[in-house]
């Protein structure tokens, strides 16, 4: 009776997964898109909701605008109910005919990175609208009742049981709409062949509006309902979109009735994961629940039930164009002899942001790499960058392993993890193998990263400073003194090595395989090239970068923690990788520059007090516009193809 009232209870979780998952199809069906922001957008709505129920204001999401708007002094559950979904449906509207719209036919990527900005931006808008506190300053008192019902000797509240009820009568009544009217027959007919639908009276964008004014009302309503149940948390909640998209792969992102049953399913199987670490001391206690949305995923894609990208397909117009390439030893030298000079002689707040501004643009060209020279899509460089991180501490700590052989070491456990995370992209690509390794993000960061033994807990790990020769290399100093400037230094040395690398690679006959590969992979196949091989080659290269960002990010932040590799962490990074030039080293350099504490965050700072807490949702603005105006990104405007 236990393992039953867990499934059960799981029911509560597993319907906001379900709706979610709807939704997503959706949208999918109508624009060709998976869009990474939609449980986001489910997030702010609920925040809209929960907040109007509390004050009668409604929160605005554009930035220019009112932060808020008062309407009533004493709002009902339906009134907020209705200006929060009319909110969403709005919101729907927009995304559809300012964005997406213009991405039907876009490369894939354009259409992830899209989608991760607008999430960016969510984030970002939630936490300058609502404060830090978020949620916490709420009273998040769901419209759904919560009394125990009792049968027998199971006793589970009210609201599990309704939210499966509300999702099973929306996937019946979306099925019936899909089947049996003009609406739904014509949104297949867009779904099945666009140009089709067109010879046939249809527009598309008249479909498109509608499906994706549908889709963003059942994300913020699902979102409303389960707040009581799941946590309101802006990057929390936001992650249910990885669920959501394991529930909605096994249709196909076609499925209604699939995404409804896989969704109840994964909750229900995630809640007794739960019961089972209670009941099992050998059971560690980590996120094991989180493992189940990457394991569908994964056999999902492997065994092909997933929109599979064919072989053949020409994977160029995928991603952006690559240019020559050329990054002359002058201009990286130059480059960095003033960022050596700068960190010289300015204060500390300015060399702590040339500090993590070349970690960043290390990080970046591991991107560059992986995404811009070999078109594999990757959303979890930080998982391996905070692997070489907390490796090189256990390496230092556990067996007193000296500099420089401990990071040396935590960068080869970092390129043997990225190995086994590239091993899908042998048989699956673009859009498929984004959602695989967002997947495993949520895994690594909720499975490894939560074993205390490893990271060291919530307290994380202290660094052993870097000593080679009797001359610390480390980051401590009193006063203004920090960061050390023998530390800023050596981080910058690296990162104009790695630059000239890097462009030394892609212009080599290594560079040419992976150019090949990323063009077309048949075409490379048949001229002798062993993609496999090619791809993993490129894997342990990007891995080696992000190791060596991750190591020097621990040596910065003296305290390791989790929280420096979240899964966001991830998307940031591809993310302004994309915006500032995703096929180019310079790129990295501009990504690096643009990172969240880095140059810009400062020179924000010393205009006016506070300018730096818009940073992200403007990157995430630009990364859209990036994504529809100028896929090349900033270097790309510059330079020609």
């Amino acid at each position: 009776m236990n393992h039953l009232t867990f499934l059960i209870l799981g029911l509560g979780s597993g319907a906001v997964i379900a709706l979610l998952a709807i939704g997503i199809v959706i949208a999918n069906r109508a624009s060709q898109v998976v869009n990474f922001a939609h449980a986001g957008l489910g997030m702010y709505i609920a925040f809209v909701y929960y907040e109007f129920r509390s004050t009668g204001d409604v929160v605005l999401p554009i930035l220019g605008l009112p932060a808020r708007v008062g309407l009533v002094a004493r709002p009902t559950v339906s009134t907020a109910m209705v200006v929060a979904l009319t909110l969403a449906a709005l919101i729907g509207a927009a995304l559809y005919l300012f964005v997406f719209r213009y991405l039907r036919h876009a490369p894939p990527l354009a259409r992830v990175v899209a989608s991760l900005g607008l999430l960016l931006y969510f984030i970002a808008i939630v936490g300058l609208r609502f404060g830090s506190t978020g949620a916490a300053a709420m009273v998040i008192e769901g419209p759904l009742p919560t009394d125990l019902v009792t049968i027998g000797d199971l006793r589970v509240p009210a609201d599990r049981y309704l939210l499966a009820a509300i999702a099973v009568a929306i996937t019946f009544v979306l099925m019936a709409i899909n089947r049996w009217t003009r609406f739904g027959l014509a949104t297949s007919a867009v779904a099945e062949n666009e140009r089709g639908a067109v010879l046939m009276g249809i527009s598309p964008n008249t479909i498109g509006i509608a499906n994706w004014i549908l889709a963003s009302v059942l994300a913020g309503l699902s979102v409303i309902l389960a707040a009581p149940i799941i946590r309101l948390d802006p990057s929390t909640t936001s992650l249910l979109i990885v669920p959501a998209i394991a529930a909605a792969l096994p249709g196909k992102l076609n499925s209604l009735p699939i995404a409804l049953a896989a969704g109840l399913a994964i909750g229900m199987a995630q809640s007794e994961l739960l019961n089972l670490q209670r009941e099992w001391e050998w059971l560690p206690n980590v996120g094991l629940q989180q493992g189940v949305p990457f394991l569908v995923v994964l056999l999902t894609l492997w065994f092909g039930g997933g929109v599979m990208t064919r072989r053949d397909e020409v994977l160029s117009s995928g991603l952006p164009r690559v240019g020559s390439g050329t990054l002359t030893p002058a201009v990286a030298l130059v480059t960095g002899a003033i960022a050596v000079a700068a960190t010289m002689l300015v204060g500390s707040e300015w060399r702590t942001g040339i500090i993590v501004s070349a970690i960043a643009t290390i990080t970046a060209l591991s991107i560059v790499v992986l995404t811009g020279y070999v078109g594999q899509i990757s959303l979890a460089i930080y998982a391996i960058a905070g692997i070489a991180a907390f490796s090189t501490v256990r390496f230092s700590d556990n067996w007193n392993i000296p500099f420089p052989l401990a990071p040396l070491l935590g960068i080869a456990v970092a390129v043997a993890a990225g190995q086994i995370a590239t091993l899908p992209a042998i048989r699956i690509r673009g859009l498929n193998l984004a959602i695989a390794t967002l997947a495993a993000a949520v895994a690594v960061e909720e499975l490894v990263f939560k074993l205390g033994w490893f990271t060291g807990g919530l307290a994380g790990s202290t660094v052993e400073p870097p000593r080679l020769f009797g001359i610390d290399f480390g980051v401590a100093a009193v006063g203004d003194a920090f960061p050390r400037k023998t530390f800023g230094v050596a981080v910058i040395v690296v990162a104009v090595v790695l630059m000239i690398l890097v462009a030394n690679v892609r212009q080599g006959v290594v560079g040419r395989r992976w150019l090949a590969v990323r063009s077309n992979e048949r075409a490379a196949a048949s001229a002798g090239i062993n993609v496999a091989q090619t791809k993993l080659a490129a894997a342990a290269i990007s891995s080696c970068l992000a190791g060596i960002g991750g190591v020097f990010l621990a040596y910065q932040r003296q305290i390791v923690s989790v929280g420096s590799f979240v899964v966001f962490a991830s998307l940031v990074a591809v993310a302004l990788a994309y915006l500032a030039g995703i096929t180019s080293p310079v790129g990295a350099l501009i990504a690096g520059i643009l990172a969240a504490g880095g140059v810009l965050t400062v020179g924000l700072n010393q205009l006016s007090d506070g300018a730096s807490d818009y940073q992200f949702a403007v990157s995430g603005l630009f990364l859209v516009a990036a994504a529809v105006r100028v896929p090349r990104g900033i270097t790309g405007i510059f330079t020609p193809n």
